[in-house]
């Protein structure tokens, strides 16, 4: 069983911030999966459900962002969990928008959830970073991920949440780059025809095609009357 984490902060002001992709992740991978209603359990939000004969517990913690780990943990010890069945989604400013990495271990890169859920479970967890970009300068950091998502950012935040939800039966069977795939054909999905220059103009015609064409004869463009003269000429 795997304990699928997103990382947001709760309440309907802070719902469509950058912070908040990890639920909202989240939210798309229960509608599509079929998961049960969310109802409030270890200190955050859970749904139940499964990938198959995979089962998966999705948890949006409910302790605003700096306090992740106390919700993560109570969750582990209720299903008795270690950390290699936690998956922590979360908004990645190194990450450009529309980009998403799957790793395991190493630190928290000074993200406060990821900090909280290190001091709580240690850093032996997966993570799917869900990237939103970067605002410039490390002072604009906080208002930054603090803000709604633009207008603009709404077709590539809806290939990722889509992909990932694709993807998520993968990640609850530790597949990574099945996963990682199944996000690259929403995002940026393979183009027909052979990728080359010039895909677009129509074909150039066969040596049979080519032949016919010369062979055919031209158009007779002449009036009655001249071809009526040409007769008596």
């Amino acid at each position: 069983m795997k304990l699928i984490v997103g990382l947001g902060n709760p309440g309907p002001k802070y719902a469509g911030h950058r912070h908040n992709i990890g639920f909202m992740a989240l939210d798309r991978i229960a509608a599509d999966h079929g998961f049960t209603a969310w109802k409030d359990k270890h200190q955050g939000s859970i749904s139940e459900g499964r990938f198959g004969s995979d089962r998966a517990i999705l948890l949006k913690p409910l302790t605003f962002m700096n306090n992740s780990g106390q919700s993560v943990q109570a969750a582990m010890r209720f299903y008795k969990l270690e950390p290699e069945d936690v998956i922590v989604l979360h908004d990645e400013i190194d990450l450009a928008p529309g980009k998403v990495k799957h790793k395991v271990g190493g630190g928290h890169a000074g993200h406060n959830g990821l900090r909280s859920i290190h001091a709580h479970i240690g850093p032996e967890y997966a993570r799917v970073r869900l990237g939103v970009g970067h605002p410039g300068h490390k002072d604009r950091v906080p208002g930054y991920v603090l803000h709604d998502f633009a207008k603009a950012d709404q077709d590539w935040l809806d290939d990722v949440l889509r992909g990932v939800s694709d993807g998520a039966p993968f990640l609850a069977a530790t597949e990574a780059a099945k996963f990682s795939n199944a996000v690259a054909l929403r995002v940026s999905p393979p183009r027909s025809g052979t990728g080359q220059k010039g895909k677009d103009k129509p074909p150039a015609p066969t040596k049979q095609q080519a032949t016919k064409t010369k062979a055919e004869p031209e158009p007779d463009t002449r009036s009655a009357l001249q071809k009526l003269m040409e007769r008596f000429r």
